[in-house]
């Protein structure tokens, strides 16, 4: 039986990108088969090239969000370097930019400016608070915009709010920005025509805020902090295990309750215990029900808690530590490591989460070296090898 292809073979993406929001968004679709060219700048390239050193030398955002891409190192504020993007751009599909806000527009390469001289093209903005309004000209970083979207604010225990411990408001534009353009495409396969499509962080953050905000909205007050419990439903917690490790437990209704009383704290008679027989009077004797919990989690080892709540139907889970994630027999039992190609040799990256069975896998092409590909793109674009050395004498490509 044959394969099918990728869904994006034949898609051209050019983007002018940095950090994480639009790197992430495409590659993504650089693992559904786009060709996606990366335009950096020729002095460092992406900052996000230099956030750290842990991925063998490279920066770990940047193996992250970067595989499957071609990398032109190309200045564009040399007028030689913008006319080489503008030339790429009118043979792409798709053009996606997070630069600060107002950077493109001076260029011309914001969405509103693209689309019209390109009714195919497909032109993504992303920003941190939108094109308009009294935020519009705010830095925005991801940190930042948890705070303004409220994340922060119920996130953490109740005697401190945190910050969520990956970059939400990138991750949620991201996303928002990776659909955007999947719709678009489909809509032009329709209509002929592409469009604008633009991405707000803040607004990306605030729907992904949906249960606490309408819990808010429309109930009088936001859920309380409460660390790694359930703010309503108890016991939903994690519990410290006997070999150091931590077990969270989610006892979703009054039946577990007395499942969870009889097998696994072999207390029976709290299942009718009324401080402790329905959710109503747990969440209100918290500490009550958290403490005998505790007790009985706390001389069994982590694999025997887990054992013996899954015996009972309890809903649980091991609280993994990064390392642990990265050894989860569940992602090596259905196969879900792959090594990609990196300027310091193959690193192990994760499949993308979108399977597509009887489907081409995913492309997971190598991370560019800065300006990798710039002299054959230069070249794609007729320019000869005389044209090209005195772009690369000016400093206007590397």
């Amino acid at each position: 039986m044959s394969t099918q292809p990728l869904p994006l073979e034949g898609i051209t993406v050019v983007a002018v990108e940095q950090a994480v929001s639009a790197p992430f968004a495409t590659r993504q679709l650089a693992d559904l088969g786009a060709r996606v060219i990366k335009i950096e700048r020729p002095d460092g390239g992406d900052f996000a090239r230099g956030y750290d050193t842990a991925a063998g030398g490279l920066a770990s955002h940047f193996v992250w969000c970067n595989r499957g891409k071609e990398s032109l190192a190309v200045d564009l504020k040399d007028p030689r370097g913008l006319d080489v993007v503008r030339r790429l751009v009118a043979g792409a599909d798709v053009f996606v930019q997070n630069l600060a806000h107002g950077a493109a527009a001076r260029l011309g390469l914001d969405a509103a400016t693209l689309c019209a001289a390109h009714p195919r093209l497909i032109a993504v903005d992303i920003s941190g608070y939108g094109a308009e309004g009294p935020y519009a000209d705010k830095r925005a970083y991801d940190m930042l915009v948890q705070c303004e979207a409220g994340l922060v604010s119920v996130t953490g225990t109740p005697e401190q709010p945190v910050k969520a411990g990956i970059p939400a408001a990138d991750i949620a534009a991201a996303m928002y920005a990776f659909s955007g353009v999947l719709a678009a495409l489909l809509r032009r396969a329709t209509t002929g025509r592409g469009g604008p499509v633009e991405v707000s962080m803040l607004e990306a953050l605030t729907e992904w805020m949906g249960h606490p905000l309408h819990h808010g909205m429309h109930g009088g007050e936001a859920p309380a902090r409460t660390g790694v419990a359930h703010a309503v439903i108890a016991p939903y917690d994690a519990y410290p295990t006997a070999d150091g490790g931590q077990v969270l437990l989610s006892v979703q209704n009054d039946r577990e309750w007395r499942r969870l009383a009889e097998q696994v704290l072999r207390r029976p008679e709290l299942a009718d215990d009324p401080a402790l027989a329905t959710n109503t009077a747990r969440t209100g004797n918290r500490k009550r029900t958290d403490a005998v919990v505790a007790e009985a989690l706390g001389v069994m080892s982590a694999p025997e808690a887990i054992a013996a709540l899954e015996g009972a139907g309890i809903a649980c889970a091991r609280l993994n530590t990064v390392a642990e994630v990265a050894a989860h027999p569940q992602l090596a039992a259905r196969d879900r490591w792959r090594e990609i190609g990196t300027p310091v040799g193959p690193l192990r990256a994760m499949l993308p989460p979108i399977t597509m069975p009887g489907g081409a896998d995913p492309l997971m092409g190598p991370v560019p070296a800065l300006g990798e590909h710039t002299e054959a793109l230069l070249h794609g674009l007729g320019m000869s090898d005389v044209e090209t050395a005195a772009l690369r004498r000016d400093g206007v490509v590397a």
